[in-house]
């Protein structure tokens, strides 16, 4: 046919048109068919084979009036279906305007001419850190029809990095130059049994690599014993585990991104690491999200301004007042607001599964290592009863958010450095530092007794140094939520990993909490202070308190959790140790009835609604209970390694430990005995905590741990005074409380207190 200069029209060069009389068009392609039905385009179809202009196939269709045949064009193009183009360029065309390849970008939804045109034009850089060869990728390169930039200075529309690690320190200087170029570039691990492409890095669009290597290292658990235990070389080098074909898959993936994104395809996936597990062919895309507070791309003074900023409590209408916990989001909400936070190679935590070990009626889901434990050597990387993130809940998705959000509630609580600190000592600061040993609460003698203690007991109930009040040392701000001043607690009690940690103070999870909004994190980090205290209290005076009649709660999920247990051989009941600040806290116990080992399991709870606070006992209960589900009677069996956890469920029983057991001379308490008065706002009970707290003395610290990359509310909660259920002996409320209520006529002297460490 006479070539006319003007562009052709026809049916996208990915689709084959088949017509097929009194039926239809069919246009079928690699992605599937589509079916066009009418005599019209039955008429017209045959016409689109892109050898002629629209004048032409104007003439081509006589009697087809022109208003119609616009009318089918119109509507085929906003389909996508049909184009127009350039005369096919024959055998001679290069790579990028090779058929096929027109046929590629179209099927990726672009102009497949324009494509071919970016590509031709396009310049592209390879560059190679640790010793790796270029020249399979720029050969690949040259296959694909890509120019490359010869001159290393020179400018470049992309550049591919190749490394054999997307940790290796290289790259920070990789990532500076190309943000300081404003040229994006696409990292590429080609060797090794994973190939790991991408993301493409777009200086200003998105993330940068220094916003990855945050994400990459926080999964780095065992490597981070290696870096510091003694003679430690830190990241060790994996051996080479490749094949050529392997190798060869990697580069090929990476210059078929690198063309992808030089024609103009744009993708969420390039957002993402793309991983290839060449042993199953298996793939995966991990997002890679921009970190607003990153040093190199962001602003880094974003958490300092946050945490120097009052806390604004607003009134928040709950939509979950039931399971374990009132809340401003329902589960399946938060899932699909925070869900992306979990993945093992780019979130904040591992990916959220059940616990393999959890009995099917329990919902008990793990999240990754808790970061709230530093791993003292690699054996405490698989010892402890709280190795790992966790979470539980009456359903399912309540289990599935509450490991997710304590799992972001250690991450946001970690030290990352740009934390806001004043440098001085105590005694410098005057009235507005707070002084640990109001929080940490040991006893003088304990201090005096710490290498004996110390020496005996589990790490996390380790006795520090006595706190020196002359050092100068870093401190963080907090906001007292009764009087709305600011003080200042040692910045090392308050984040955990602290490069700078003082041997006299440490961080705990004691407080710390996520929630749906900054009023219910509030909330929930207050209550969990005020289970262990009230825990802390019980269980070091050992006194006794009356059962919890589950039958009395009018909850079927609570009345069904004995007959679960049962099944188990196991019984199971709740103790009330509420302490004198009223609000219900309550303690469940199960032990084994089966074997001379009793198994004893504990989990607590608190709330302002018994019923909630009963849940959530019963609730922690069952997600501790992996831990001895598989006990068997000759002592094997146990999910956990750690001595002082097999010597507590060998020999403790509650025969010999009588405190564990409800008091038969007290009444069992029923509903009708709490004085629970529902509010429907989460902003009136975190007033409702301000007021408690100013009647009882006490002061409310808060900080917000919110990190601005992860977006989920987070705090830090701290009341002086309040116990924690670990050992700490200190004067105080340990002592008076039970006094005060009437359980003992005087204080447990500090020799009497219970000897065995809580060992939650």
């Amino acid at each position: 046919m006479e070539a006319t200069g003007r562009p052709l029209i026809g049916f996208r060069r990915h689709l084959r048109a088949e017509t097929v009389p009194g039926e239809g068009v069919y246009l079928t392609s690699a992605r599937g068919a589509t079916v066009l039905s009418g005599p019209l385009v039955q008429q017209v179809a045959p016409l689109l084979d892109g050898t002629r202009d629209l004048a032409q196939v104007q003439r081509a269709a006589p009697g087809l009036p022109a208003g119609r045949l616009g009318e089918l064009l119109g509507r085929l193009a906003r389909e996508n279906l049909i184009g127009y183009r350039r005369p096919d360029p024959g055998p001679a065309a290069g790579p990028a305007a090779a058929p096929a390849a027109l046929a590629y970008w179209e099927l990726a939804g672009l102009d497949g001419d324009a494509a071919a045109d970016r590509l031709t034009a396009a310049r592209v850089r390879v560059a190679a850190l640790g010793g790796l060869d270029t020249g399979p990728a720029a050969a690949a390169c040259r296959a694909a029809g890509l120019t490359l930039a010869e001159d290393p200075g020179g400018p470049a529309d992309l550049t591919i990095v190749l490394c054999d690690d997307y940790l290796d320190p290289a790259l920070r200087e990789v990532n500076r130059d190309r943000l300081r170029a404003a040229g994006p570039w696409l990292p590429v691990r080609p060797g090794g049994a994973d190939v790991w492409v991408g993301p493409v890095f777009r200086p200003g669009q998105g993330p940068c690599w220094a916003c990855l290597e945050v994400r990459l290292r926080g999964h780095l658990r065992v490597e981070s014993c290696l870096r510091d235990a003694p003679g430690g070389s830190g990241r060790a080098p994996f051996p080479d585990t490749s094949l050529a074909p392997a190798r060869a898959i990697g580069l090929q993936s990476a210059v078929l991104e690198a063309a992808k994104w030089l024609a103009g395809s744009r993708h969420p996936g390039q957002d993402a690491v793309w991983i290839l597990d060449t042993l199953t062919l298996e793939s995966r895309r991990h997002p890679v999200a921009r970190r607003p507070q990153c040093p190199e791309c962001g602003d880094p003074g974003l958490v300092a301004e946050r945490v120097r900023s009052p806390i604004t409590v607003s009134s928040r209408r709950k939509a979950v007042a039931d399971g374990t916990g009132h809340r401003a989001l329902t589960p399946e909400q938060m899932w699909e607001r925070y869900g992306h936070l979990a993945d093992p190679v780019t979130g904040v935590t591992d990916t959220v599964r059940r616990d393999p070990r959890s009995p099917s009626f329990l919902h008990s889901y793990l999240s990754g290592p808790n970061l709230a434990l530093r791993p003292h050597g690699l054996s405490a990387v698989r010892a402890g009863l709280r190795r790992q993130s966790g979470g539980k809940g009456t359903t399912e998705a309540e289990a599935r958010v509450s490991a997710l959000c304590e799992a972001v509630e250690r991450y946001c609580a970690s030290r990352f450095g740009d934390e806001p600190v004043v440098r001085d000592s105590f005694r410098g600061l005057g009235g507005q530092a707070v002084h640990p040993d109001a929080c940490q609460l040991f006893h003088p003698r304990q201090f005096a007794e710490r290498a004996r203690w110390n020496a005996a007991n589990a790490p996390f109930h380790h006795v520090p140094e006595p706190f020196d009040e002359e050092a100068v040392v870093e401190w963080t701000p907090v906001r007292s939520l009764v009087t709305g001043l600011q003080r200042l607690l040692p910045t090392a009690y308050l984040y955990f990993h602290d490069a700078g940690a003082l041997p006299s103070v440490r961080a705990n999870s004691n407080g710390n909490a996520a929630g749906s909004s900054i009023e219910d994190a509030i909330l929930q980090g207050f209550l969990e202070l005020v289970e262990r205290d009230a825990v802390g209290i019980w269980w070091y005076n050992r006194t006794r308190h009356p059962a919890v009649r589950l039958d009395s709660l009018g909850d079927p999920w609570i009345a069904g959790v004995p007959e679960h247990y049962r099944r188990l051989n196991r019984e199971v009941w709740l103790l009330d140790v509420t302490s004198d600040l009223g609000i219900p806290a309550m303690a469940a116990v199960s032990r084994r009835v089966d074997k001379p080992a009793q198994d004893i399991m504990l989990g607590f709870g608190a709330h302002f609604d018994p019923r909630v606070a009963a849940r959530r006992a019963l609730a922690e209960l069952s997600q501790l209970l992996p831990a001895v589900a598989g006990a068997r009677p000759d002592g094997t069996g146990y999910g956990e390694s750690d001595p002082h956890l097999r010597r507590w469920w060998h020999r403790a029983t509650v025969e010999d430990q009588p405190y564990l057991a409800p008091d038969p001379g007290l009444r069992p308490r029923v509903l009708t005995d709490y004085a629970y008065t529902p509010r429907a706002d989460l902003g009136q009970e975190v007033g409702h905590v301000r007021a408690l707290a100013r009647r009882k003395g006490l002061d409310v610290l808060v900080l917000d741990q919110t990190r601005p990359d992860v977006g989920m509310p987070v705090v830090k909660v701290v009341v002086p005074g309040l116990r924690h259920f670990w050992a700490r002996f200190a004067p105080g409320r340990l002592y008076d409380v039970p006094v005060l209520l009437g359980r003992l006529a005087e204080p447990t002297g500090y020799e009497q207190l219970n000897p065995v460490p809580l060992f939650m």
